[in-house]
């Protein structure tokens, strides 16, 4: 979870500081890159970083609540802006190359909408989209809405068909939220 923003305008000693965040081992992989930003153009090149740096993915964080990253348009805030959530991933892909781009996101801002907001996230073909269960005012404090989860696959489903999406073309859905183990 580092701030493209950070990686592309940062100073060097900021630059060099966040730039450990992105420091794995082999052991690790896959290993994927998340980032947050409300800018295209540092997605991009965030994105383009990641893949020099070896990642095996990009992430895009569409569902942080915290204030600071809130205040920047960029995590949960991004549920309240479709259109610069979608440039955001197609910046995010055409820096990622042959990379998959995923984004993380939440049931909802301050209710559940995910009938409204991932048909707009599908329609740039991320390669997976997970689901915090719960809204972003929900924050972590009610247990993980699951049903949620299932909804959102079957959304998938019904958007892959309007859109002619073979099996292999469809979004992978993750769930995410009170997972105690394997």
């Amino acid at each position: 979870f580092v701030s493209a923003d950070g990686l592309v305008l940062a100073p060097e000693e900021g630059r060099r500081k966040l730039l450990k965040h992105l420091e794995y081992s082999e052991s690790e992989r896959p290993i994927v890159a998340q980032f947050f930003t409300s800018s295209p153009d540092n997605m991009r090149k965030a994105a383009e970083l990641a893949k020099s740096l070896g990642f095996d993915g990009v992430d895009i964080n569409m569902g942080c609540p915290d204030k600071s990253v809130e205040k920047q348009g960029a995590g949960a805030s991004l549920m309240k802006n479709t259109k610069l959530a979608r440039e955001l991933i197609r910046a995010a892909k055409e820096g990622a190359g042959d990379l998959p781009v995923s984004v993380k996101t939440r049931t909802g801002y301050s209710k559940p909408d995910l009938e409204n907001w991932l048909p707009e996230i599908l329609k740039e073909d991320p390669a997976l989209v997970t689901i915090h269960a719960r809204t972003r005012k929900e924050m972590s404090k009610v247990p993980a809405r699951w049903e949620f989860v299932k909804l959102a696959v079957d959304l998938r489903n019904k958007f892959a068909l309007r859109h002619a999406q073979g099996e292999n073309e469809r979004t992978l859905i993750f769930g995410n939220g009170d997972v105690k183990d394997l």
